[in-house]
């Protein structure tokens, strides 16, 4: 990069994208206008990013749905990225959700404490007994194609493209937030039926060392995740979801300090990713 000249980044948003309980659009027009204090910054939507990416140093991908709703531009957007060596932020290396929902079921085999998670029908007699059984696809998101079901049924058609787990006596919901490797703040859903009225949480070492185990697991080196955990009845925490492309970050529901910090910490770890 020429002496002088700022770095430019595409920040990849679906501005109008409706999200229950959160509103994408406020999150990311707050983000453009404080990286634009050290990026020149341009916005795109999703199905466009393959096309734009060329020249710009970085892209941000943020708030921009679900890639179920537009998987064919999301796969050409990662071609793309591939081909023209384009630092992508986070980094397309994530093992967590932005490779699908495998993961559960990896991590389950591998006994860690994440919800007991199975794809194959020949694996349903793994699962613990409980009151009822989620079905997922492992492409989905934001609830999208899931079914609750009294027993766990998985068709042998269905192997490997869908998830089964069983539904949860918890307390709350409870989600870390992380940039590069460094724990930034954590919020909780105290109210179990209202998933994004979020709260501050101060979160325990043994807490942190849960959610850290999950994050140096991925082993990125750059970029913002989510853990998500449940706390069981019996008082332990679970995973739900590593959300490592385009966690929603609840900015408004954190104090100013806290949001501050945030923003300096991604700048200096995006400035780190362009070198």
């Amino acid at each position: 990069m020429p002496a002088g000249l700022r770095p430019s980044v595409l920040f990849v948003t679906d501005l109008a994208y409706e999200a229950r309980g959160r509103r994408y659009c406020d999150e990311d027009i707050h983000l453009t206008s404080r990286l634009r204090e050290d990026f020149d910054v341009a916005l795109c939507h999703p199905r466009d990013a393959a096309a734009l990416l060329e020249g710009f140093d970085a892209v941000v991908v943020r708030n921009s749905g679900p890639v179920l709703h537009y998987l064919e531009a999301y796969d050409a957007f990662r071609a793309r990225a591939r081909e023209l060596r384009t630092r992508v932020y986070n980094p397309l290396t994530g093992r967590g959700d932005m490779a699908g929902k495998q993961y559960l079921v990896d991590l389950s085999r591998a006994g860690y404490p994440v919800i007991p998670t199975v794809d194959r029908a020949a694996d349903l007699g793994l699962l613990p007994e409980a009151a009822g059984y989620v079905v997922k696809p492992k492409l989905g998101a934001d609830s999208a194609g899931l079914r609750f079901l009294p027993t766990p049924v998985l068709p042998p058609e269905a192997d490997g493209t869908q998830l089964v787990q069983p539904r949860i006596d918890f307390r709350y919901e409870v989600s870390f937030y992380f940039v590069d490797h460094d724990f930034q703040y954590a919020l909780y859903a105290p109210h179990t039926d209202r998933r994004w009225v979020l709260e501050p949480y101060e979160a325990s070492a043994a807490d942190l060392a849960f959610a850290r185990s999950f994050v140096e697991w991925n082993t990125l080196d750059h970029g913002i995740q989510r853990v998500d955990a449940c706390r069981t009845a019996e008082g332990g925490l679970l995973l739900v979801e590593l959300e490592d492309l385009n966690p929603y970050l609840s900015l408004d529901r954190v104090a100013e300090p806290v949001r501050e910090a945030f923003i300096a910490r991604t700048k200096a770890s995006l400035k780190d990713l362009l070198g």
